[in-house]
């Protein structure tokens, strides 16, 4: 009884072993095609920062979040800088409306020094 037993065990295993590896049956997501909502804001936020501190090079940047009011949003955003081998960071925050996306206000507020 214990062969039958291991024999139906050892069928059963190389029935299905096949459909275990199966790529059929994996969700895979593309991180290449999802592009996070706030991309556009980051590259605007970046490119304001080199405006106002051109011989500084960004090395870092993070979305720090999004504010959401009644008519209008602001993105917020931490990036750090390297001028002259001064660190220093650079908190950018834009405002617009949130149908439009038409930006009102974008303010640039620089934070502790590091070395």
């Amino acid at each position: 009884m214990n062969k039958s037993l291991i024999t139906s065990c050892l069928c059963i295993l190389f029935i299905f072993t096949p459909f275990l590896n199966s790529p059929h049956n994996i969700n895979t997501v593309n991180a290449e095609k999802a592009i996070p909502s706030h991309a556009k804001w980051g590259k605007i936020a970046m490119q304001k920062a080199r405006e106002r501190y051109p011989s500084a090079k960004i090395y870092d940047y993070l979305h720090v979040k999004r504010e959401q009011k009644e008519n209008y949003s602001v993105e917020i955003f931490k990036l750090w800088l390297d001028e002259n081998n001064k660190k220093f960071e650079v908190v950018v925050k834009i405002h617009f409306d949130t149908k439009s996306e038409k930006v009102s206000k974008i303010s640039l507020q620089r934070q502790n020094t590091h070395t």
